[in-house]
């Protein structure tokens, strides 16, 4: 391995983190990939790479490939990459749970307006909608449940600051 390909794995690498955070997730599996194939095996910088690359996977929705690439982690010679690898394993493979619908939120696709104006217009008309479905009910508190009775802390408190700074200024005397 020389170190122009080294170099040219760390920018991937870097690449790759970037999309996967901005929720690019493609991208970031094909740079992380990039990266991975550049770099030699049983080093602790690929296993890191591999890790995102496992993350970027499951993401971008290859669950298969994701857990494929985790198993053969597990039996990395690098400490730490076999310890999130196992880690990651058991995270993959657990049953995937139900969720009610009314508990997700759809995330509108704005790929088909080109302006970013329309964007922002598409966007408020969301915003506004969302808040109009809902009215948001205050919450009320039952006074007769609430501990009003004076549990003399600010007594105790206020005594104590006194002594104190009386203590101070007979020192700076």
């Amino acid at each position: 391995m020389t170190t122009e390909s080294l170099e040219i794995a760390k920018s991937r690498y870097q690449v790759g983190k970037v999309a996967f955070e901005n929720g690019q997730y493609r991208e970031a599996v094909e740079n992380l990939e990039q990266a991975s194939a550049l770099l030699a095996n049983n080093t602790g910088f690929v296993g890191e790479v591999n890790i995102w690359l496992v993350n970027a996977y499951e993401a971008a929705g290859r669950s298969e490939d994701a857990i494929t690439l985790c198993q053969k982690l597990c039996r990395h010679p690098h400490y730490e990459t076999k310890s999130q690898a196992k880690h990651l394993v058991y995270i993959l493979k657990a049953p995937k749970l139900k969720r009610p619908k009314e508990w997700m939120t759809e995330i509108p696709d704005f790929s088909a307006i080109s302006d970013k104006k329309s964007k922002i217009l598409v966007t408020t008309k969301l915003q506004t909608s969302n808040l109009q479905q809902k009215p948001v009910e205050p919450e009320y508190v039952d006074l007769s449940q609430v501990n009003t009775k004076d549990n003399r802390f600010i007594w105790v408190a206020l005594i104590f600051v006194s002594s104190t700074i009386s203590y101070l200024v007979w020192l700076s005397v």
